[in-house]
């Protein structure tokens, strides 16, 4: 893997990957524009993304009809340099006539075995995560504990 970043002013700057460009900036309180999401937003994302595919993936394999699929994430810092996450929550909501227990396998199958990402985060950071399926909560549980 391969990233290169590019300042461009105060503190925006543009990351390139494959050809695809991401903007990065501060918010306007720590001498930004607000011009892209911060470093840690990023990481939220990636949080994200890479048990969504792993879900994704899964459940398709299983031959599971997602109608639709988001989720959300709520992250706590610590307060003390180097500030960092230390508690996150993530949400899964799914949609569809869906299999409740292939639902938890595939998002737990992610978040104990396969996703790179959350298993460095867990690191030094407590991975909470909820399950719902047509608006109901189906399963919790901490992620590689």
């Amino acid at each position: 893997m391969h990233s290169k970043l590019i300042w461009k002013s105060n503190m925006n700057f543009e990351c390139i990957n494959n050809h695809l460009t991401t903007q990065i900036d501060a918010p306007t309180d720590h001498g930004g524009q607000g011009l892209g999401p911060t470093p840690k937003e990023l990481l939220l994302n990636a949080m994200m993304g890479c048990t969504a595919m792993d879900s994704v993936s899964i459940l398709n394999k299983m031959r599971q009809k997602i109608d639709s699929f988001k989720m959300e994430i709520e992250a706590e810092k610590n307060d003390e340099h180097p500030i960092h996450f230390i508690h996150a929550h993530m949400q899964f909501f799914f949609e569809g006539e869906l299999e409740e227990s292939k639902v938890i396998k595939a998002v737990t199958k992610s978040l104990t075995q396969y996703c790179g990402i959350n298993y460095m985060i867990s690191k030094t950071c407590k991975i909470k995560y909820t399950i719902l399926l047509n608006k109901t909560q189906i399963y919790s549980a901490i992620a590689f504990d």
